[in-house]
């Protein structure tokens, strides 16, 4: 499956962004999707994932600012970022995948190309 991440940006602390990942194919219910990030000079790091049946799991850096979710429909996952802070600056990926952990970056095949999401103190 391919994948295209969209609607990074330059935004203050405090605001709010929301990102798109389209993915091509006809499975894509199928798939976990999930979200990850790496700033500069780190890691990548697990951001959010959700299930094909709509189960979600999240960074506890993240947890009650963010909001994974997915429309089948239109194969397209989002992650809805509230109340960004200055650590959330890195570019995020998203990611398709099927088996193993949903924290863990093995567990997914597929990788967006990235975007970057830059917030301003």
């Amino acid at each position: 499956v391919q994948l295209q991440a969209s609607g990074g940006g330059l935004v203050q602390a405090g605001s709010s962004l929301r990102l798109s990942c389209v993915a091509s194919g006809r499975t894509f219910s199928r798939f976990v999707m999930g979200w990850f990030r790496q700033a500069p000079g780190k890691e990548r790091e697990f951001v959010a994932a959700i299930m094909s049946i709509g189960t979600t799991y999240y960074a506890d850096s993240v947890k009650g600012r963010f909001t994974i979710s997915r429309d089948n429909a239109k194969n397209t996952v989002y992650l809805q970022m509230n109340s960004l802070k200055h650590e959330d600056t890195a570019v995020y990926y998203c990611a398709a995948g099927y088996r193993g952990s949903v924290y863990l970056s093995p567990s997914y095949d597929s990788w967006g190309q990235g975007t970057l999401v830059t917030v301003s103190s």
